[in-house]
């Protein structure tokens, strides 16, 4: 019997975690598969990750990671895929058996890393109509704007003008841009007034937080807003695109796509591998997140004061 049917166990490590939405995504998809596997979530700081990550039995198959943890683990594994060299971030850790088919295995694993939440933004964008953008807005200057970076340059973009309350923390992602290809401006506090040729608008900041730029009034009415955000949900600058009369993405959808890659790579150890079922897995995993095919929330309103925690950035 092979991995892939046996019993295995995965999790979400974060602090905090109790929010994650991972375990229902990832329940649903081994549900349709049907695989007998456990997915948790693990409150976990990056002070306990390398003994937790080292300390897992043979039944463990893969991990994924949040924010700063995405960092934290490239010392700790031995392969890393082109994303995830690239943005110096790894979302998702598989436990791959060294040749040995039976979980008792006695060998160690290779601890091999992956990058999907890059394929994630441009798959959630792509379901919700945006499949190229020539100048877009980003909108703080974190780990997330890296993936952001790496995402525009998959969409074609010449041009992209990071906002930063502190442009020197964005000075990091100028190697990024360079390898990619994409010309990159830092903009601060005393340039605030965004440009309204932009076809996308990226913001990576906490739910609520004030970016401090000024947008054109006619940019919503032709620029799609995705808002990692999603816990409160709509954030306060989703609230004011859609008042505006714009189309709002939330990170809820990039969590979805990115799943699924995970998902495929627990699976059968490939991100590029289609799963058997796969349009059903993806479908299982939207439902369980209450979104359609689009990336739109569905059987509750789109507007909510929800009283979770706000979760700046997807958690794996």
């Amino acid at each position: 019997m092979t991995h892939t049917a046996s019993e295995r166990t995965l999790a979400v490590l974060g602090s905090p975690i109790a929010h994650s939405q991972s375990p229902a995504l990832h329940r649903a998809a081994y549900a349709v598969l049907g695989l007998p596997w456990s997915y948790q979530s693990v409150e976990m700081t990056s002070l306990d990750l390398a003994d937790f990550v080292s300390s897992r039995g043979p039944e463990w198959r893969g991990l994924s990671l949040t924010m700063p943890l995405k960092h934290n683990v490239i010392p700790l594994v031995s392969t890393l895929d082109g994303m995830a060299r690239l943005t110096g971030s790894a979302n998702t850790i598989l436990y791959d058996d060294p040749g040995v088919a039976e979980p008792d295995r006695a060998a160690a694993p290779t601890l091999r890393g992956f990058n999907t939440d890059v394929a994630g933004i441009v798959r959630s964008l792509g379901a919700a109509g945006l499949t190229t953008a020539t100048l877009v807005h980003i909108l703080g200057s974190g780990a997330t704007a890296a993936s952001a970076i790496a995402a525009a340059a998959e969409l074609g973009t010449e041009r992209v003008i990071i906002w930063a309350r502190n442009p020197v923390h964005a000075a990091g992602l100028m190697p990024l841009a360079a390898k990619l290809g994409v010309a990159i401006e830092v903009r601060g506090p005393d340039h605030r007034l965004a440009e309204d040729s932009a076809e996308l608008v990226i913001s990576t900041l906490p739910g609520g937080a004030d970016a401090g730029v000024a947008f054109p009034a006619e940019l919503p009415q032709h620029a799609l807003l995705f808002d990692v955000a999603y816990s409160p949900w709509p954030s306060a600058l989703a609230d004011r695109w859609l008042d505006a009369g714009g189309e709002v993405l939330s990170g809820l959808a990039m969590l979805v796509h990115q799943a699924l890659l995970q998902v495929r790579i627990f699976v059968a150890g490939d991100p590029l591998l289609p799963l058997e079922r796969e349009d059903d897995v993806l479908a299982a995993m939207l439902a369980a997140v209450h979104l359609d095919a689009a990336g739109a929330p569905v059987g509750r309103p789109e507007r909510s004061s929800g009283g979770e925690p706000a979760q700046a950035v997807p958690e794996s």
